[in-house]
C-alpha cells in the first residue's frame, strides 16, 4: 500500500499530525513523534508535561472510536515541493508485551529525546494502516 516515496517520505519526516474523534465524532488533532514498521504506525506516550488525573484525549477517543489518521506534510514557499501523505486505519492502545517493548525500540532510535525518559511503562498507539493517500513529489 505504501509506495517507497512515500515510505521514503515519511521516514524522514520529524513530525505527524494524530487525528482522532470520539464517540460524538468531535475530533481532536495533535501533532506527535511517530515511526512507521511495516503496516504500522506507532505513537508513544512520553514524558513531557501533560495532566495526570485522566487519560490522554487521543487516548480517551481511541477507547470510544479506533478510528483515526495521521497526516505527514512537507510545506516550503516553493509550491513545487509541496507533499502530503495521509494514513488511515485502525488504532489500539499497546500497554506492554512484546509489539510495545520493539516499538518503543523503533522510536528511541528515530528520535534521541525519548533515550532519557522512562517510556517503558508508558501506552503506545499502534495504528493499523489500511489506506493510503498522498500528494505532490515525495523526493526530498
Amino acid at each position: 500500500m505504501l509506495t517507497e516515496p512515500q515510505r521514503d517520505f515519511i521516514g524522514r519526516a520529524r513530525v505527524a499530525r494524530l487525528a482522532t474523534a470520539d464517540a460524538r465524532g468531535a475530533p481532536h488533532l495533535v501533532p506527535v513523534c511517530f515511526v512507521v514498521e511495516g503496516m504500522s504506525l506507532y505513537i508513544t506516550v512520553d514524558e513531557k508535561p501533560k495532566r495526570t488525573d485522566i487519560p490522554l484525549k487521543r487516548l480517551r477517543n481511541i477507547q470510544e472510536n479506533p478510528a483515526v489518521a495521521v497526516t505527514v506534510d512537507r510545506w516550503d514557499e516553493d509550491w513545487s515541493r509541496l507533499a502530503w501523505v495521509m494514513l488511515r486505519g485502525k488504532a489500539e492502545i499497546l500497554a506492554g508485551g512484546a509489539e510495545h517493548v520493539q516499538a518503543q525500540t523503533l522510536l528511541r532510535a528515530k528520535y534521541p529525546q525519548y533515550r532519557s525518559m522512562a517510556i517503558e511503562d508508558l501506552p503506545v498507539i499502534a495504528m493499523r494502516i489500511d489506506r493510503v493517500l498522498g500528494w505532490g513529489s515525495m523526493e526530498d
